[in-house]
């Protein structure tokens, strides 16, 4: 263990070759290896870095109908930023009450005799809403601006927080 032996000096030496540096307790440390001369890429040492989210994916979430299944598939794996998985939780939970109110407005036009044309006409204001919601919320996120609704991002957060969270 000779090359790592503290020598008591005060002189400091060349780095390289047999570099010396000062150890603990005012001792130097004589290093007998050659310098390394590839350069160390910089890698993140957290599983996931704090970069910031791309809006490309933020935004898919929220395209109607196709955005539900990168939002389950995020929930399922339960990984992402607490913003992700709040734009998903909001996207499943638009796009589900979307598909029950169209059933059952559809079931409702196909079973009645009366309210057929009433019921179709509510099943088409219906799915403009849901799609205009989804394009204003991809609005809001493009302009930097937060993607909750009062109503249903309390009540994503209530439902899909305890079975997909």
């Amino acid at each position: 263990m000779e090359n790592f032996e503290p020598k008591e000096t005060r002189e400091w030496g060349s780095r390289g070759a047999g570099s010396r540096e000062q150890g603990a307790q005012g001792k130097e440390v004589i290093f007998n290896s050659p310098p390394c001369t590839q350069q160390r890429a910089s890698l993140p040492l957290l599983p996931n870095p704090p970069y910031p989210i791309p809006k490309t994916q933020l935004l898919l979430y929220l395209v109607p109908i196709i955005g539900f299944f990168p939002s389950l598939w995020t929930l399922y794996r339960g990984q992402g930023s607490r913003e992700q998985l709040a734009i998903s939780r909001l996207s499943i939970t638009l796009a589900l009450t979307w598909l029950l109110g169209y059933l059952l407005l559809a079931t409702g036009a196909a079973t009645s005799d009366f309210l057929t044309l009433r019921l179709f006409i509510l099943n088409s204001f219906l799915t403009s809403g849901y799609f205009l919601v989804s394009v204003w919320l991809i609005l809001r996120l493009m302009q930097g601006k937060s993607g909750r609704l009062p109503g249903f991002s309390t009540l994503a957060e209530r439902v899909l927080g305890k079975y997909l969270s």
